[in-house]
């Protein structure tokens, strides 16, 4: 009888063993080291005492300092620079939730959107399910438009902490609802399945081919709801990209914002899969993901410089996979993913424009939200609804 149950346990842990090492395995991969040069991209200075008149903040889903690492590396190697690497000034910021070291992209967004820790899964609400409101909300009556791009569905969980108030992220036919009924005037992403067409028709342009963007009708519409897949953007030549979306709505809210004489505007623009080809534990999809969010990055930074009156604002919900870079051989770099869910790692927070120097050292991510709205003083705004 000892015997047997020695066998059993001998059994058992061989089983054991297999599992978890069969499952890590699973989780290396190796990267070709690029040999691309770096693009320096021009940086302005600015006063201190500028106060910016519009605000970009650009998201990346899941995205820590070993994402970025990675993607230089394979980019152009451990001297290349990307677009995040030339933002001026930086920081990190703590993602943990409300009553959870590690945060989802709901009460992280939220976090941001509101300046209030949440659950995770709960959209702009307090841990007691009461709405708080969001940046947008907070800014419609005080002269400014804002817009919203994601590479994922319009109604996932980062771009709906800006608009939505509800207790599950996953009630994404409620979140459409709540967004056709938000301040919202610009909405670019996936997510048509969950819209009620006829109603989101009523009162927005619906476009969902890429060209659409290029038309004068985009340009002249009053609200606009871009919707280019049944849920995420699947990544294909007849999609936009993170790039081309952001691109369309800087120039979409830019031209509404000087039509009818608004003090500015806010616009959120998420790099999604970022974060799931970490949930996968896929590196290779990670970095085409991230080359478009630094694309992105870059226009945004070039678009900076030239207007002088616009901070730029990058960033990550939290980060996903516990992505480590282990080893080179060769031209290969051997990477391990640590988990396929997110970790509590710190993030990085970059910025570019007037107001950039205050977000440095350590900060919370509700921080990002009052710092946003000190850039734009907007205590002091007078009331004023822009319409366009």
């Amino acid at each position: 009888m000892k015997k047997l149950l020695l066998l059993i346990f001998a059994s058992l842990s061989l089983i054991t063993y297999l599992i978890f090492f069969n499952q890590n395995s699973l989780k290396v991969e190796y990267i070709s080291i690029g040999n691309q040069k770096t693009k320096n991209i021009p940086i302005a200075s600015f006063d201190a005492a500028t106060k910016p008149k519009n605000i970009i903040l650009i998201i990346g889903d899941g995205t820590g300092f070993n994402q970025i690492t990675l993607s230089r590396i394979a980019a152009g190697g451990a001297d290349y620079r990307l677009a995040i690497d030339q933002i001026p000034f930086l920081g990190n910021s703590l993602t943990h939730s409300y009553n959870n070291i590690y945060t989802d992209s709901a009460a992280s967004a939220t976090a941001m959107a509101t300046g209030i820790k949440t659950k995770n899964k709960f959209l702009a609400v307090t841990p007691e399910k009461e709405a708080v409101p969001t940046i947008p909300e907070m800014i419609s009556n005080k002269g400014y438009i804002s817009g919203l791009v994601a590479t994922s569905s319009i109604t996932h969980a980062t771009p709906a902490a800006f608009y939505a108030h509800i207790d599950s992220r996953y009630k994404e036919k409620e979140i459409a609802s709540q967004l056709l009924e938000s301040p919202i005037q610009l909405s670019l992403g996936g997510g048509l399945e969950f819209f009620d067409i006829v109603k989101a028709q009523e009162s927005n342009l619906l476009i969902t081919d890429m060209d659409n963007l290029d038309e004068d009708e985009f340009l002249k519409a009053n609200k606009v709801l871009g919707l280019f897949d049944e849920d995420g953007i699947n990544r294909s030549s007849s999609k936009p990209t993170q790039l081309q979306m952001t691109k369309a709505a800087l120039n979409w809210l830019s031209l509404k914002a000087n039509l009818n004489s608004c003090n500015g505007f806010f616009l959120m623009s998420e790099g999604s899969q970022i974060d799931w080809a970490s949930h996968d534990n896929d590196a290779a999809t990670m970095v085409v993901e991230f080359k478009d969010f630094d694309q992105t990055i870059a226009m945004a930074m070039d678009f900076v410089t030239a207007n002088k009156e616009t901070l730029l604002i990058v960033t990550a919900d939290h980060e996903t996979g516990g992505l480590q870079i282990l080893s080179q051989k060769d031209d290969m770099v051997k990477v391990q993913w640590g988990t396929g869910s997110h970790t509590s790692i710190p993030v990085g927070v970059y910025a570019y424009g007037p107001g950039a120097h205050a977000f440095t050292g350590l900060m919370d991510n509700t921080d990002i939200h009052y710092m946003i709205l000190d850039a734009i003083d907007s205590s002091g705004l007078k009331p004023l609804v822009c319409t366009n």
